[in-house]
């Protein structure tokens, strides 16, 4: 596992980017990029509490919020999959991953935001996320931006 980081500079506010990356309409526009249809489930993005990240056809991406300190930093830490509305948190190919942590940090510089997402990939997923990250940066920047 690697951790990767990405950059985004935006004309925007901390507060409307953080808007566009969590308000349930706006993720699923961003998140598109990875799943056309994705949603979110969550208890309202709480510290401690358990959110699926869905592809709308009943699987997914099991974790929950490491952090979340609003407007600044939301840390992800995936515990498991969803597989047809199953949960699977203990099998074995889960177990190679469980524990990823994927962290978003928002900082204001000049005016600006940037935006950095950093992310734990284990190598059979590398390539899928450095060509699709940069898609969903310029999701979130049309988002931001508009």
């Amino acid at each position: 596992m690697q951790k990767q980081q990405f950059t985004l500079e935006l004309n925007a506010s901390k507060e409307k980017v953080w808007d566009v990356l969590w308000n349930i309409d706006s993720y699923r526009s961003w998140t598109a990029a990875f799943s056309e249809g994705s949603t979110v489930q969550t208890d309202n993005w709480k510290k401690g509490t358990k959110v699926i990240f869905g592809d709308g056809k009943g699987s997914g991406m099991l974790a929950e919020i490491a952090d979340n300190i609003p407007n600044e930093f939301m840390s992800f830490r995936h515990i498991g999959e969803v597989k047809d509305g199953v949960e699977d948190t203990t099998s074995d190919k889960v177990k190679e991953w469980a524990g990823a942590l994927e962290n978003y940090t928002l900082k204001e510089v000049d005016g600006k935001t940037l935006l950095t997402v950093e992310m734990d990939i284990n190598d059979q997923w590398l390539n899928y996320f450095m060509e699709t990250w940069p898609k969903a940066l310029a999701n979130i920047k049309q988002l931001a931006e508009q």
